[in-house]
């Protein structure tokens, strides 16, 4: 297990290294003259030569990358060119709004898909499973702006109630922070568990029919029995992996629910910063999304190994 761990940190390391590389060009090729678009009108040649040495952005590629990375080594992100403030600081409330949109989101997921597709699985083609397919399809087709339209357009006119305008962190309120995140984990939720569900039913439906599963069953073995000692056991894999690709799509996906909520997190201040051609927040935003992507990806395997020793993993 100790080997594994090396050659995996060993491998995200590289990763790592790889992945700011990528981050810092597809940033320097974002369309637009950043120096141009933050002097507007005001200002000559002379200025826009001076702001361009100010950030830096008159050295060769390869030395701003250096002194970028060098700076992040050091726990230096930087400093917004259009706030003037720490990256960092702009960068930690931000994620933790996605990151609880995420964990929460990924809560109702599992809590709704899970079962559904159990059931699905066990009623195959059976009008109980009919049901389940058409929703799941439903969330699959609809689009996240387009569920999050429909329920707080629904629950306004129906319930005469509107989510809180201002975000409001957990640590402050816990019931007023649920309020106006109530609606935005639904929509996402929703969608995921459409995912979810289809995921699991096909997995459900491959057990059912392994030889060991129709030999039990045959035998008289009870259903509850073959279904917590060899389904739900083979089941339980697949699911825990799917978990951290669904919690990965989420925090690289809050974008457009962030943007239609008004909720200050790490899509939208992504957004904002695209918008802006802010390249220190835009970089350290990625790199923050990139890195916590490799960080579930190895959690995700670990727990993978330590459930099922029989894998093994080159």
């Amino acid at each position: 297990m100790g080997t594994y761990l090396l050659k995996r940190l060993f491998a995200s390391l590289l990763t790592a290294v790889l992945a700011s590389i990528l981050v810092f060009l597809l940033v320097r090729m974002v369309p637009g003259d950043v120096v141009a678009q933050m002097m507007g009108q005001a200002g000559g040649e002379n200025a826009a030569t001076a702001l361009r040495e100010f950030f830096g952005l008159d050295q060769p590629i390869y030395m701003q990358y250096l002194t970028w990375i060098t700076n992040v080594l050091q726990g230096n992100l930087g400093n917004s060119w259009t706030r003037g403030m720490p990256v960092a600081e702009m960068i930690a409330p931000a994620f933790m709004v996605t990151l609880e949109i995420a964990i929460l989101t990924l809560a109702v997921a599992t809590l709704v898909g899970v079962p559904l597709g159990i059931i699905a699985g066990i009623f195959e083609n059976r009008p109980l499973d009919t049901a389940i397919q058409t929703f799941n399809i439903l969330g699959l087709s609809a689009p996240v702006f387009w569920v999050g339209l429909v329920l707080l357009v629904g629950v306004s006119a129906t319930l005469g109630w509107s989510p809180p305008l201002r975000f409001v962190p957990l640590t402050r309120s816990v019931s007023d922070n649920l309020a106006i995140l109530m609606l935005p984990i639904a929509s996402l939720g929703l969608l995921q568990a459409a995912a979810y569900s289809q995921f699991v039913r096909q997995n459900v439906v491959s057990a059912i029919n392994q030889e060991y599963v129709r030999t039990a069953i045959a035998k008289g073995v009870p259903i509850r029995v073959v279904f917590f000692k060899h389904i739900l056991r083979n089941v339980l894999i697949p699911i825990i992996t799917f978990m951290g690709l669904i919690l990965i799509q989420i925090l690289g996906g809050t974008v457009i629910i962030e943007s239609l909520f008004a909720l200050p997190g790490l899509g939208r201040l992504l957004l904002t910063a695209i918008e802006t051609r802010d390249y220190p927040v835009l970089q350290g935003a990625l790199l923050i999304v990139v890195v916590a992507a490799m960080v579930i990806n190895l959690l995700v395997d670990l727990t993978y190994r330590l459930i099922d020793p029989r894998v093994r993993v080159a």
